[in-house]
């Protein structure tokens, strides 16, 4: 009944089947180390049901590749060629999504090449790391709270470009007037600042000051959003 499990194209020149004992027990070690690194990846960040599926899945579905390669050098470097397409995906994703997506590749040809041990060994190091670099304030922007952007309304008889320059000078430390906008068939301006305040605790006093410049019309302020990559 074992000979089912061999490959129809084994001979004694070219690769040897794998036992059905050891392909189920690389099999079941993927799917645990699969599981390990999606339990990780759930730290701190907010993946879809999806994606958690794929990060358990995938080491298991690497690892019988890999076993059904066995050796094979021309069916390896297919592999790889087929593998690196995964970066072809219609959604760039995060950093930390691709990380996890290249360790559960990892794990999954550790797991198939029949280093058991080692590949959980692995997967819990690289997930308490990534952990440790979440609990960590590396690359983290301590100024980030205080990068605001600003919105206020003001009549179209206020000559904008220089009202606010001394509230500018005295509260930020640097400012940039980037767009404005006519509204309410002209009447008024909406104008719009990417600023950077030298304290954060100072920002009420700041728009009340500004409230009395534009004749207490809307001011709005909010966090700057950010334009760059994820990576």
């Amino acid at each position: 009944m074992l000979s089912v499990f061999n490959g129809i194209f084994d001979t004694a020149s070219a690769t040897s089947s794998v036992e059905i004992g050891s392909f189920l027990a690389c099999l079941g070690a993927a799917l645990v180390t699969g599981l390990i690194i999606a339990l990780f990846f759930v730290y701190k960040s907010k993946p879809s049901r999806g994606f958690l599926t794929t990060l358990a899945l995938l080491p298991a579905i690497v690892c019988v590749v890999i076993l059904m390669v066995n050796g094979n050098i021309g069916a390896g470097v297919a592999v790889a060629g087929a593998f690196s397409l995964v970066r072809f995906r219609s959604l760039p994703g995060s950093a930390k999504e691709i990380g996890a997506i290249f360790l559960a590749m990892a794990a999954g040809i550790v797991t198939g090449m029949g280093y058991i041990a080692y590949a959980l060994l692995f997967v819990v190091i690289i997930g308490l790391a990534g952990v440790l670099f979440a609990n960590s304030h590396l690359g983290e922007v301590k100024t980030q709270h205080c990068k605001k952007t600003l919105r206020i309304t003001i009549p179209e008889d206020l000559d904008y470009s220089e009202v606010f320059d001394d509230l500018f000078d005295e509260y930020t430390a640097k400012h940039c007037l980037t767009n404005v906008k006519t509204t309410n068939m002209g009447s008024l301006f909406k104008l719009t600042y990417n600023l950077t305040l030298k304290d954060s605790s100072t920002e009420k006093e700041f728009i009340d000051k500004l409230r009395c410049r534009n004749g207490n019309l809307e001011i709005s302020s909010s966090l700057q959003e950010t334009k760059d990559g994820e990576l």
